[in-house]
């Protein structure tokens, strides 16, 4: 429900203290609401959050959301519009303050092509999802929503964050009314 990566924040917090001019690493500061990456748009930038929760979603053309999951501190975000060299496959939006190392493209390309480190850890990073989106899907079929509903309502209480109701169906990929009556049978 949400990700975390602690050995990504770690790699960026020492990356961060070491480099010299802070020029290639730009510790900066998103507010609730703001949009960290918009789906569409040029990618300029590789950000690793340092605090706050995020949330990726897809917009659709018909105007409806798919949230694809919440991102926690030690997250990489941009990396694989970057690797592929494509427009922002999706949109990050900060559902907390959040803060972000954002790394220039030139430091990310010279971490890929010369730290086995730090390739290590993005790797690492990409097979997690990879399996976690794969879990999520079959979860998504083999559960009911309330179940799903219930996680949600647990992470919203052990993070201390209040989820929109269309947030929450986005989530479940399921409508407003479906949630309305999920909602209701847990009560």
């Amino acid at each position: 429900m949400l990700l975390t990566n602690l050995s990504l924040l770690s790699f960026a917090e020492k990356l961060y203290a070491e480099q010299e001019r802070k020029e290639h690493i730009v510790l900066k500061s998103f507010d609730k609401g703001s949009l960290l990456l918009h789906q569409g748009q040029q990618q300029t930038k590789v950000m690793i959050l340092k605090e706050g929760i995020t949330k990726c979603f897809f917009s659709e053309a018909n105007g409806k959301e798919y949230i694809v999951e919440f991102l926690g501190v030690g997250e990489i975000v941009g990396e694989i519009e970057v690797l592929r060299k494509i427009d922002c496959l999706c949109s990050i939006e900060a559902i907390t303050i959040v803060q972000a190392y954002a790394l220039s493209l030139p430091l990310f390309h010279s971490l890929l092509e010369q730290d086995l480190a730090f390739n290590r850890i993005l790797l690492e990073e990409l097979a997690e999802r990879v399996v976690y989106t794969s879990s999520r899907a079959s979860f998504q079929q083999l559960y009911t929503t309330e179940h799903g509903l219930a996680k949600l309502l647990a992470l919203q209480e052990k993070q201390q964050i209040r989820l929109s109701k269309d947030d929450m169906a986005a989530y479940l990929g399921v409508n407003i009314r479906s949630l309305n009556r999920a909602l209701k049978e847990m009560k």
